[in-house]
């Protein structure tokens, strides 16, 4: 096994062509096995193998820099830095990080996990290397999903005017999460299709190599070379940004990969090296069917991921969404290429017309849904929570401020999981609600989703409404009636309120039932606006309280509701549940509620310190 031989970078560049390529398959048999029994980003990284070989064949990471778009394309750069030890905590609490972690590695030169950041971050660190005289390279790989995202976009515009030395591969699989669109990916598409410039220019050259004559016409056809692929190839996009391009090339080999790499090394300009690979390669069910082998959890590699249809809050939101559009032709939807991923497959197969996805531009579809609201239409845009961040200035200026009507969808809110720090959905309350005219709603339970979509199409107002990943852990009955900032009483008890918002209405009442605490659970249906005529109740009732959410507590729920008592004169002990103000690490989602203080367990504790 040559894999066992790879202790450090380094020990690559010793292999021959053929050990490169044996190693490639061991890569791809070590990843199958380990992500089927732990879970993660597998089709991606099938995708990567040889790319990845071909980069440490060629470049020093004791002086060289090396920056993954996303990141989670990262674990066979993981295998081959000296963490393939560790595989078997991939994604798991306290284990190998799913993207890259600069603690974890000194190999690790930046952290990713949102995309579209890579190009910014390599042209940053070039400044600053070309500011102190240093020499070295800097790699930046992308995705042709990712490249036609805004921030690529203004990170080119930046390194084709200024001329930073730079290689940027551009890793073309046509996907994304789900299939990749829009005018970038189109052009890339008919790049790499159009084999006639590849296919005529081999054979020219390989006629004339070896013939005495052969160097001064090959001479000649390099200079014709750019008028040649104009013709032949679409219009030449990033070298008109200033950028030179080479490709596109087979991204699955090592050899021709590694001379061209070896080239780019030697140029003072910014190069872009555009290489054609398939997703999910070597790995017959991921390459039959890439968007569903993207992110898997735990399966058998024999059989391949089992399709379940078990309900969800994405599902229960795609099937409502569905059903309101056959009674409202206004109603529109929006993703930024999380189709599949969001519940909207049904939507889009049965809307064509009003559905819209503006690929991984989140910014772009925020002011596009203020565009459609302002022209009649009611927007409903559906995104992860952690993805949302990006159009926060969209959300306030465009929408907010002319108090467009419209429905995002906040997918993902509260804890993700396995896929840690960049994409725990922990901050959406905290910069929503500071928002002049946005109205957040939370359900409880699967079963509320619909109603309150439903009410939310017809409020004729800007509604966020968060829920979380996964499914229900409890069987709640579905809220009675939705009513413009009116909580909901779950369970009536002692002297002691929980106000509970989403998902930690089911973790309260779990608490309550299994400890016997005796408490009123209200459910914030509504967490902004507020139900101030219930907080009015519970002051005049000399309640003490104790409120809970799966956000941060810096300008979440219970801030909110904390600013309100003291100034309506409270004279009850009020205590607030929630994240303290960091980040949160990977882990199974009951783990991280021990850790952070948001176990049933933790919520006894509390209870009974607001009884003494």
């Amino acid at each position: 096994m040559i894999l066992e031989k790879i202790e450090e970078p380094s020990d690559i560049k010793k292999l021959s062509l053929k050990e490169k390529k044996q190693l490639a398959e061991e890569i791809r048999k070590f990843l199958i096995d380990k992500v089927s029994k732990t879970g993660g980003h597998l089709a991606s990284n099938l995708g990567v193998v040889e790319i990845t070989i071909a980069l440490l064949s060629c470049f020093n990471l004791e002086e060289d820099k090396i920056i993954f778009d996303v990141g989670h394309q990262s674990y066979v750069y993981k295998i081959l830095t000296g963490r393939k030890d560790k595989f078997d905590k991939l994604r798991q609490y306290k284990g190998l990080r799913g993207f890259p972690y600069r603690k974890e590695s000194k190999y690790d030169f930046f952290e990713t996990g949102h995309s579209s950041t890579s190009i910014s971050a390599a042209l940053g660190m070039a400044r600053a290397r070309d500011l102190k005289k240093d020499k070295y390279n800097i790699v930046s790989i992308i995705g042709d999903g990712s490249i036609s995202s805004g921030e690529s976009l203004e990170a080119i515009n930046d390194l084709g005017f200024n001329k930073t030395k730079t290689i940027i591969i551009l890793n073309d699989n046509g996907m994304s999460i789900s299939s990749n669109v829009g005018g970038i990916s189109s052009y890339l598409s008919r790049i790499s299709i159009n084999t006639r410039y590849l296919k005529v220019k081999n054979k020219i050259k390989h006629s004339l190599d070896g013939t005495k004559y052969g160097s001064v016409p090959i001479k000649a056809l390099s200079r014709i070379k750019d008028g040649f692929r104009t013709f032949l190839v679409p219009s030449k996009y990033f070298e008109t940004m200033g950028l030179t391009y080479i490709g596109p090339l087979d991204g699955h080999d090592i050899g021709l990969l590694t001379k061209v790499m070896n080239q780019a090394k030697k140029s003072d300009k910014p190069i872009l090296i555009h290489v054609v690979t398939k997703k999910g390669k070597g790995y017959k069910f991921a390459e039959e069917n890439p968007d569903l082998y993207h992110g898997v959890s735990p399966f058998d590699k024999e059989k391949g991921v089992e399709i379940t249809e078990k309900e969800t809050y994405s599902s229960v939101f795609g099937k409502t969404m569905v059903n309101l559009a056959s009674k409202n032709d206004k109603l529109v939807a929006i993703t930024a290429a999380m189709k599949d991923g969001t519940g909207l497959t049904e939507f889009f197969n049965k809307y064509p017309n009003r559905s819209f996805d503006v690929g991984i531009c989140e910014e772009h579809a925020t002011t596009f849904s203020a565009g459609l609201s302002s022209s009649g239409l009611l927007p409903v845009f559906a995104v992860y929570s952690t993805f949302l961040q990006r159009g926060f200035d969209q959300l306030l200026h465009d929408i907010c401020m002319q108090n467009l009507p419209s429905i995002i969808a906040v997918d993902r809110a509260g804890l993700v999981g396995n896929d840690g720090e960049t994409h725990q959905g922990i901050f959406d309350l905290s910069y929503l609600s500071l928002m002049p005219n946005m109205n957040i709603v939370s359900p409880k339970c699967m079963k509320d989703l619909p109603k309150l979509l439903e009410w939310a199409t017809k409020s004729h107002k800007i509604v966020a409404i968060r829920y979380p990943r996964g499914s229900d852990d409890i069987d709640l009955k579905e809220i009675k009636k939705v009513e413009y900032g009116k909580w909901e009483i779950v369970k009536n008890g002692g002297k002691v309120a929980i106000i509970a918002t989403g998902k930690m209405v089911q973790q309260s009442y779990l608490a309550n039932e299994k400890y016997k605490l005796n408490a009123k659970i209200i459910n914030a249906t509504f967490i902004k606006p507020l139900d101030y005529d219930l907080l009015k109740e519970l002051i005049e009732k000399e309640y003490n309280i104790l409120t809970i959410e799966d956000n941060v507590l810096n300008g979440g729920l219970g801030s909110m509701i904390s600013l309100y008592l003291v100034q309506n004169n409270f004279k009850g002990k009020i205590k607030c549940m929630g994240f303290d103000d960091k980040f949160i690490e990977q882990g199974k989602i009951e783990e991280l509620y021990r850790q952070e203080g948001l176990s049933i367990e933790d919520i006894k504790n509390n209870i009974e310190l607001l009884k003494k």
